[in-house]
């Protein structure tokens, strides 16, 4: 009597069986969709498609005007006044100007003594040059291998300074920002910056600083990067696709329209004054060279790119390292941009078209628009369309801009068309981390000013396949450089692989469009980063 007086008793009129449930389900579906779901989705590919014509109209505009800088336009030595450096038997070195070259590295074990060796077999006065090795590293045994490493090049002649700070304030901007403040500094002219991973050739200066000597209007020379590791594996021959699309035409196209782009970080040399006149390094965002370029560009100077002048550097190689990086590299310019729009608009140093072009081009269509119409409409508006019938997506939204955008975007890069296709789910995949970057970034939260340090291998792959084919132990050669299955898992990315795959099976038995065979190949992109193997796959 005491366990029946204890037992609920649900009401015949509240018990649903899983058929009932399923059907009220379904009813409450039906009940959303036709006023709510339906007019949001139809909103949603409507600004899709608008920003997909955007994207569409600034990568034409770019092709046609790269057509005709290749055809037409005059090179850059053409352009502006080039005269190489002669020295003088009678005034020796002193019509060569005093460079410095500045070096910011942070616990870069594998690397430090590239960029330093290459720096310093620099063909450049010695008497007119000033290396500086701005260390900001953490690890005490990486500082010393490094001071270590430039005691051996001073005690060959080589003009070079080791210096440390005793906190990280600014990151890389503060580091930079610190260094010209020192005494031996104050006399040079010209500071050339390069990475640690970087390494210019040895006639580098010689072929840069003239275009600075004999155009006094010019603040920037921009050189390219030339990537040593492209062939590594998949992932550092997506990111060449990627970035040869934006060194063959984005700054192709900037330097010769308007004289301007967005500084690299690297591999470029600075007219100090120019640096000064635009207010220093700053560390408000995680692009600092892009920060310089716009403020210094505002002030009426002008940049030059260089094509042919190549500076060899490394792409990440872990997918992990690959994400920070991108990170970095979409939430900076989007907080930049609102940080800087009206300051821009405002501006009265500049003709129109140029902020035209810094505003919409530069900023809004390539550092935003990109970014979201890739992820919203290939990985969210489109599968949605599927579950929701009633809204159609237009053919030549789907497929014929795509198309042409990827088909432009591919002619940096020829060598690599076979990889295409993949290359276009890779890119949607990394649009997700883009995405985010680029939110956090116009809205100023959460991760905005993060700053992780892109990890750089160096030799050390090569090492370890010398290793291995010696029959030598490479096990703790390979062991720093691979993870645990659990630390390899992307949890968003793997959400995404469902999604994707349910609505490529939804699809499969509902659809006409037959979208199922991108959606299914979309899935297996999404799953194989979400398990975090895009890196090994060579």
């Amino acid at each position: 009597m005491a366990q029946d007086s204890q037992r609920i008793v649900i009401p015949e009129a509240l018990q649903l069986s899983r058929d009932d449930i399923g059907v009220q389900f379904a009813l409450m579906w039906e009940f959303v969709k036709a006023p709510l779901i339906v007019p949001l989705l139809q909103l949603g590919v409507v600004i899709c498609l608008i920003m997909s014509l955007m994207l569409f109209c600034e990568r034409v505009y770019m092709g046609i005007v790269i057509v005709l800088v290749k055809l037409f336009w005059k090179k850059p030595e053409e352009r502006y006044n080039w005269q190489a450096l002669q020295e003088d038997m009678e005034s020796g070195n002193s019509d060569f100007p005093a460079v410095l070259i500045q070096i910011p590295m942070f616990n870069e074990r594998e690397v430090y003594k590239l960029s330093i060796g290459a720096a310093s077999n620099l063909s450049w006065p010695a008497d007119r040059l000033v290396i500086q090795v701005l260390d900001d590293s953490t690890d005490p045994e990486i500082k010393q291998m490094v001071e270590l490493e430039c005691q051996r090049w001073a005690s060959k002649g080589i003009n070079i300074r080791y210096q440390i700070r005793e906190n990280r304030v600014g990151y890389k901007a503060g580091a930079l920002k610190e260094g010209l403040k020192r005494s031996y500094a104050k006399h040079c002219e010209y500071v050339a910056i390069f990475d640690a991973d970087f390494q210019p050739e040895p006639d580098y200066l010689r072929r840069a600083i003239p275009f600075l000597v004999n155009n006094p209007e010019i603040a920037l020379v921009q050189g390219r990067w030339r990537f040593v590791n492209a062939n590594e594996c998949l992932l550092t021959r997506m990111q060449e696709m990627s970035l040869d699309y934006h060194f063959t035409v984005e700054q192709e196209v900037g330097s010769a329209t308007h004289a301007f782009f967005g500084f690299n970080g690297t591999a470029g040399v600075w007219r100090i004054a120019a640096i000064n006149e635009a207010g220093g390094w700053k560390d408000r965002t995680t692009v600092e060279d892009m920060d310089l370029a716009v403020r210094a560009s505002l002030r009426g100077w002008k940049f030059v790119y260089l094509g042919d002048l190549q500076v060899k550097s490394e792409l990440p190689s872990t997918f992990k390292a690959f994400r920070f990086q991108q990170h970095r590299w979409s939430c900076g310019p989007a907080n930049l941009f609102r940080k800087m729009v009206m300051e821009i608009v405002r501006n009265k140093k500049v003709r129109f078209w140029k902020k035209v072009y810094v505003i919409y081009s530069f900023f809004f269509v390539r550092k935003i628009i990109a970014h979201m119409v890739t992820f919203i409409f290939y990985c969210v508006v489109l599968p949605l369309t599927i579950l929701v019938p009633e809204v159609q997506v237009p053919i030549w939204g789907a497929v014929y801009i795509p198309s042409v955008i990827t088909i432009l975007n591919s002619v940096g890069t020829p060598r690599s068309i076979h990889l295409l296709f993949y290359w276009i789910l890779f890119e949607n995949v990394m649009s997700l981390h883009r995405t985010k970057a680029t939110l956090i970034g116009l809205l100023e939260a959460g991760r905005v000013n993060e700053w992780v340090v892109t990890e750089k291998l160096g030799n050390t792959l090569q090492k370890v396949a010398d290793a291995a084919k010696n029959k030598t132990s490479a096990a703790k050669a390979v062991k720093r450089h691979r993870f645990r299955f659990a630390e390899r898992l992307n949890k968003t990315e793997l959400v995404f692989a469902l999604f994707l795959f349910i609505c490529g099976c939804y699809d499969y038995v509902h659809g006409k469009n037959n979208y199922f065979i991108y959606l299914f190949l979309q899935t297996i992109t999404f799953f194989i980063a979400g398990v975090g193997y895009i890196g090994t796959i060579i």
